[in-house]
């Protein structure tokens, strides 16, 4: 083989070791877009768990891991009612609340943790939900998430990012993650997310993923990030715009 015909060769060669180590899309770009269009359709994000203070949104989100928020804000007026402070839930009948909270699912062990952490607020903390995240996963039955959405919900203190089973599924549908685990999306969404916007990003995804990027037969013709989804399903309806104000109008009336 000639010199000239060798060059030709390893140009051509490298040319395509160029090609196949050219990075996709800007993830970066694309979650500012996404940021963008989920800010159009929820303005200000809300919690769908019912409470007046830190404890009770504590209460309710310990029980609605395998649940719905729509069930647990069935069940949390009769138990508030029944025991209004850490101190009268701390020291309840276990048999009793597992009663009251048993449409939930996992009753025994939640009315087990739901217990237990109120006892500690009560005894360690004077009855105050604590601030940092490192004292709330000390509670018995708080994780990240749920600290995550009382550090975020209670106290506006931006913790980390509130990753569940729909926010997990938007993330990875959008590739903005590859990962299933929860820790590991919530580290690849706050390092594309600037630390003011994680409580609210954190609640758009949530919701969006609650309302519109369902696990099955998802909403993509009403989805305001069809252009930006490689996951879509079905052409867009209309302008990004348009179906923001629908989405945002569905999440208003919690319109499942």
């Amino acid at each position: 083989m000639s010199i000239k015909k060798a060059v030709k060769k390893a140009v051509k060669k490298a040319a395509k070791k160029v090609v196949r180590a050219t990075p996709g899309p800007d993830r970066s770009a694309l979650a500012r877009d996404v940021e963008k269009r989920l800010t159009k359709a929820m303005p200000v994000p809300i919690c769908e768990l019912d409470h007046r203070d830190a404890w009770q949104l504590l209460i309710a989100t310990i029980l609605s891991a395998q649940s719905t928020d729509r069930m647990v804000n069935k069940v949390t007026p009769t138990l508030f009612a029944r025991f209004p402070t850490p101190a009268a839930l701390g020291a309840a009948d276990q048999a009793e609340v597992e009663e009251l909270v048993k449409s939930t699912g996992f009753f025994r062990n939640k009315a087990k943790a739901i217990r237990a952490a109120s006892q500690v607020v009560a005894e360690q903390f004077d009855g105050d939900v604590p601030r940092t995240i490192e004292e709330l996963t000390q509670l018995p039955g708080v994780a990240r998430k749920t600290a995550n959405v009382v550090l975020g919900t209670a106290y506006r203190i931006p913790s980390g990012m509130t990753i569940d089973t729909h926010a997990g599924r938007v993330a990875r549908r959008l590739k903005l993650t590859k990962h299933d685990d929860p820790v590991k999306v919530e580290q690849d969404l706050c390092e594309l997310f600037k630390t003011p916007s994680w409580i609210d990003m954190g609640h758009r995804f949530v919701l969006h993923g609650r309302y519109i990027c369902l696990a099955k037969k998802p909403r993509c013709a009403d989805c305001p990030l069809n252009e930006v989804c490689s996951a879509r399903e079905a052409e867009p309806a209309g302008t990004w715009a348009v179906r923001a104000a629908r989405e945002g109008e569905r999440v208003a009336a919690r319109e499942l």
